[in-house]
């Protein structure tokens, strides 16, 4: 590692003054678990949105909300749920949580999105529901996928977890005419809460019974029963749930990420922008972008080498490291992991795209702290190992 300049980490949180208050002021309060700011947050979220049709659900993970949204669907032991191959094993698990079964399938090579031809091909019988990933901020192709999805009778809850903001036609994720929409607001995502998720529907009966799952079943808000001014002891159980409500201090720091998120979806742009000139005419597919008219998020920025580029990924990631600079691979498919791979006997050769895109992958530090300057330390890297 270079001597003169401090190791530039593959992603940092960017908390403004506003959200240390803001945590601070909930630990003053005394109402540090699920309350008001969550509350707050949900509402906030909705209108950031900007469809009134829509209730938003705060939860402790994407994980748990897309756990949520397939048990209010009904997706239990005998269905499946079809996602691809390229993406974080959360994805997938929650069908296991609920007995069902995964069907993974391969991504389109140019936008590395979920593979819709591909989707249709592995409808079987049993099939319910899809789960599209936006890979890296980029919208999946949703108008076909939705259209599928209507001729086949399946249900849709989109992973959203790269994807905010992100558009699809002109319209935000999370507005589109999908069952569920889930976002995740982890640690290195677009916008944190540090562990956290957003679950979006415009199902009133979806909404209601992940409201009751959130919060181990009972049939009304603990907010609502800590804060009557009258005494409101009693509740009742009405189904096994889950332990996923968002507490508010994770809220505190979602109210003001999230009135960042615009500015904070251009600095991305920029920075990506400045890696695809920078990056310009070197041996690698640089990420794709969004259509005409819609935003990609960048949550990721994926750098793919291509076949003249005289050295392997793993060795350019060590080469990166050694001259300071973090980062990282996004995804190990689950073809390849042994439980997914043991599981449904998967081989690498089913799912060329992901395995190609996996060999020969990496993602760049992209994160809103970074300066210009470190942008071009990142640039004159790569081009140093590439050139």
């Amino acid at each position: 590692m270079s001597d003169s300049l401090p190791f530039l980490p593959f992603a940092l949180p960017d908390i403004g003054e506003e959200e240390i208050a803001e945590v601070v002021d909930t630990l003053r309060s005394g109402w540090i678990t699920t309350g008001p700011k969550a509350k707050r947050f949900e509402e906030d979220f909705t209108t950031y949105l900007g469809d009134a049709s829509l209730q938003s659900l705060a939860v402790n993970s994407a994980t748990a909300g897309l756990h949520l949204a397939l048990e209010a669907l009904g997706i239990g032991p005998g269905d499946e749920v079809i996602t691809t191959t390229h993406t974080f094993t959360a994805t997938a698990e929650v069908v296991r949580y609920l007995g069902a079964d995964v069907k993974l399938v391969d991504i389109d090579p140019a936008t590395m999105c979920i593979d819709v031809n591909a989707v249709e091909a592995a409808i079987t019988p049993r099939t319910k529901a899809v789960m599209p990933v936006h890979y890296a901020g980029l919208s999946a192709d949703m108008p076909a996928l939705l259209a599928l999805a209507k001729k086949h009778g399946l249900k849709v809850v989109e992973d959203a977890a790269h994807a905010l903001p992100t558009t699809c036609g002109g319209k935000l994720i999370g507005t589109l005419d999908s069952d569920v929409t889930v976002f995740s607001f982890y640690a290195n995502k677009t916008i944190t809460t540090g562990e956290g998720g957003m679950v979006v529907t415009r199902n009133a009966e979806l909404a209601k019974r992940m409201k009751v799952m959130r919060l181990h079943g009972m049939n009304r808000d603990a907010f609502d029963r800590f804060t009557a001014k009258v005494p409101s002891w009693y509740y009742e159980i009405v189904a096994p749930g889950f332990k996923y409500n968002l507490t508010d201090i994770a809220a505190a720091l979602g109210l003001h990420q999230l009135r960042r998120a615009d500015t904070f979806q251009k600095r991305r742009e920029q920075i990506a922008t400045m890696f695809n000139e920078g990056l310009a005419g070197l041996p690698v597919m640089t990420p794709p972008l969004a259509k005409a008219g819609d935003l990609h998020a960048w949550h990721l920025y994926v750098l793919r080498l291509a076949d003249g580029a005289g050295i392997h990924r793993d060795a350019l990631i060590e080469r990166l490291f050694a001259a300071g600079i973090g980062c990282s691979v996004h995804y190990i498919p689950l073809h390849l992991q042994p439980y997914w791979r043991d599981r449904y006997h998967l081989k690498a050769e089913s799912f060329p795209h992901s395995q190609r895109a996996f060999e020969n992958m990496l993602s760049l530090p992209l994160y809103t702290r970074m300066t210009d300057s470190d942008v071009r330390r990142v640039v004159d890297a790569v081009r140093s190992a590439l050139v």
